[in-house]
């Protein structure tokens, strides 16, 4: 793709963040489930209006794979979003907050993956085993995520958040949106500061894992950026719309540690497909429908579960053991 697209393309992403920025500035207000209804169904829209300008200007082929890489992340996505539940839960954050501390997360994320794609387009182009580095990395993280899948994370546990808190003094009120304050002439840190930072290290990892997965679909870092770029504009509105129906979906880190796995084994055989003649590869097409089908399975089969269990409960996910927290059957 050309500078002068990707140029075009980026600017368009900045107009989106921004216009999300006014909005979360103009007035911090809990947001109601009509309002992130909409703004959901707009940028759905804005990603499907891409995809179909793709495949109009580009052929289907391209479409295919961003539709594919795009499907990737927004399950991916979801995933995130239990993770920010659970940190502004842990951390109380007050409601009129949960807006801007999202959208915070939203453009980590980005600065983020632009950075790990640039990477790792870079690393693809110069070593072919970086395929198999990817897949490798895939497969761990999927088997990790479904032997921990009755689990969630714990910002405390965070290496960066404890090394703050060991060195930083902190007051437990908030001060509006201010990550610093004063009390008795003393310059603290409010719980927001702790927040940022738990936003901050999920961001990071979760980059450490969509970027190989959407590689994984496509190796095109056009689509790549574009794919997740449109997943995770729409994720601050995701949160209010869904934020009372994620507990629900209870196989949902099941089926991500199967879609991980899968294209990690995809990416290992795209290597040998290219080493070696004879050695066939999976589809984009292949992939596409793969991806949908077991989120298919996974809405059906929570939807099952929970009419069957109504205390069952959906967890995040983790990729070590929890220290209190046993690896149960779900």
């Amino acid at each position: 793709m050309s500078l002068t697209l990707w140029a075009i393309t980026v600017a368009g992403i900045l107009l989106l963040i921004a216009l999300d920025f006014v909005m979360v500035s103009r007035k911090p207000h809990e947001v109601k489930f009509r309002e992130a209804a909409l703004w959901s169904v707009f940028y759905v829209g804005v990603a499907i209006a891409f995809g179909v300008a793709l495949i109009v200007w580009q052929g289907g082929a391209v479409g295919t794979e961003y539709f594919a890489a795009y499907l990737v992340e927004k399950s991916l996505s979801v995933d995130n979003l239990f993770v920010f539940i659970i940190i502004l839960a842990q951390f109380a954050v007050p409601t009129g907050l949960h807006q801007r501390v999202l959208l915070f997360g939203v453009v980590l994320a980005l600065v983020f993956r632009a950075i790990f794609i640039a990477i790792g387009a870079a690393a693809i182009s110069a070593f072919a085993f970086t395929f198999v580095i990817f897949g490798a990395i895939l497969i761990w993280t999927g088997v990790q995520l479904a032997r921990h899948r009755n689990e969630d994370p714990d910002p405390m546990d965070n290496f960066i958040i404890r090394r703050v808190r060991s060195r930083v003094p902190f007051t437990d009120e908030y001060d509006g949106t201010r990550m610093f304050t004063k009390i008795d002439a003393r310059r603290v840190a409010t719980p927001l500061l702790l927040v940022m930072i738990s936003i901050g290290a999920t961001d990071l990892l979760f980059a450490l894992d969509s970027i190989p997965a959407t590689f994984g679909v496509t190796q095109d870092p056009y689509l790549v950026f574009t794919a997740n770029a449109f997943a995770l504009l729409g994720l601050r509105a995701l949160y209010f719309l869904l934020k009372g129906l994620l507990d629900k979906l209870v196989y949902l880190s099941t089926g991500l540690a199967v879609i991980l796995v899968f294209i990690g084994i995809k990416l290992v055989i795209t290597f040998f497909h290219e080493q070696f003649a004879g050695v066939p590869k999976i589809s984009t097409e292949v992939s596409l429908g793969f991806i949908a089908i077991v989120l298919v399975i996974v809405v059906i089969a929570s939807w099952l579960k929970v009419r069957k269990d109504p205390e069952a409960t959906a967890h995040a996910g983790r990729l070590t053991s929890g220290h209190d927290e046993p690896d149960s059957e779900k």
